[in-house]
């Protein structure tokens, strides 16, 4: 199965109503407009102090997946993580590896396909897909063991991005087996312990995917497999989707060791 079939699975298997419900005791502030923005044309809708929805406390986000609550998160995480960030915090190193955790309402957003917009179409459309590429790159680190592939279009993007560096030299360092897929324009392999897969084309040069495939006997929250796949369907658009069902975490790194 082709990456982009695979994409085409993992989005129809998943597709289900999810709500965003901020509820707050204050008025509106710069969070709610930028939800509003950054899920846009999206499956998700996003509403604002919303009374549908009970919760025991307020200021907090709640994710309601066909009428039922499947995660709720203290607004001020939710902030932290979208409105008082941009992508360069990830690449330039600000933000360390241990620091990438991500709100529950986010995460659960899991098997919802996307289709995002990068600069300068959109300043942080595409920030959510690479703060969910180093949430599954920080489990992996946790884990310690089991397999990851990430893929960077150009190979060079890792030396180019500081925080990539850090990121996976501190991956490198540690017992997960590495695998990491671009257009050959750099030599991962001199500075890293991975293992670098060249080429062009399909899967190389417009796919994005971090796939975290643990061993079959790990237990715990840190150790389960997750898997994101991004693909560029023109110049800067990007359809993306990610999961932490096993099966197709599974389906989708025997693709990529197939195919790549």
């Amino acid at each position: 199965m082709r990456l982009d079939a695979q994409f085409e699975k993992l989005a129809s298997d998943g597709a289900t109503d999810r709500r965003l419900a901020v509820v707050r005791r204050d008025g509106s502030t710069p969070l709610d407009s930028m939800l509003r923005r950054l899920f846009t044309d999206q499956p998700v809708t996003v509403t604002i102090n919303s009374s549908a929805v009970e919760v025991v406390d307020d200021d907090v986000a709640v994710l309601v997946e066909n009428d039922e609550v499947v995660a709720t998160s203290p607004l001020a995480s939710l902030e932290r993580a979208i409105l008082m960030v941009n992508s360069d915090i990830y690449t330039t190193g600000t933000l360390d590896l241990d620091d990438a955790e991500l709100p529950s309402v986010l995460t659960e957003l899991a098997d919802v396909p996307f289709r995002l917009r990068g600069y300068p179409h959109a300043h942080k459309e595409k920030l959510l897909l690479i703060a969910m590429s180093r949430q599954i790159e920080l489990r992996a680190h946790r884990a310690d063991r089991g397999e990851l592939h990430a893929s960077f279009q150009r190979l060079s993007r890792i030396d180019d991005e500081t925080g990539t560096m850090r990121a996976y030299e501190r991956l490198s360092d540690g017992d997960v087996d590495v695998h990491v897929y671009g257009e050959p324009d750099w030599d991962p392999e001199s500075r890293l312990d991975v293992t670098a897969h060249a080429g062009y084309g399909h899967g190389y040069s417009d796919s994005w995917f971090v796939v975290f495939d643990p061993p079959s006997d790990a237990v715990g929250p840190d150790t389960t497999a997750a898997g994101l796949l991004v693909l560029e369907e023109e110049p800067n658009v990007w359809r993306g989707v990610w999961t932490f069902r096993p099966g197709p975490v599974a389906d989708l790194a025997e693709t990529v060791r197939r195919q790549l």
